[in-house]
């Protein structure tokens, strides 16, 4: 793994975050001390958020009176 400094790390950091992309590691030091690790962090699936589509839909009937087409398809 590539070591860099905290000050080229500082100096760099967009060119070191692209680099990345290619699925390397950094690791960053100070005093030749290992302090901190940069590696490609991946996405996260996006999360549902419930309630989203509270009040998009509206039941205009409380009657089986719209259900009449659908006999032959119920049990």
């Amino acid at each position: 793994m590539p070591t860099v400094t905290i000050e080229e790390a500082q100096a760099k950091l967009p060119e070191l975050i692209e680099q990345l992309g290619l699925g390397k590691e950094f690791i960053i030091t100070r005093n030749s001390q290992p302090v901190a690790k940069l590696i490609r962090q991946l996405a996260l699936p996006p999360q549902p958020i419930f309630g989203r589509g509270m009040g998009k839909v509206v039941i205009v009937a409380e009657d089986e009176e719209h259900l009449k087409d659908f006999e032959d398809y119920m049990p």
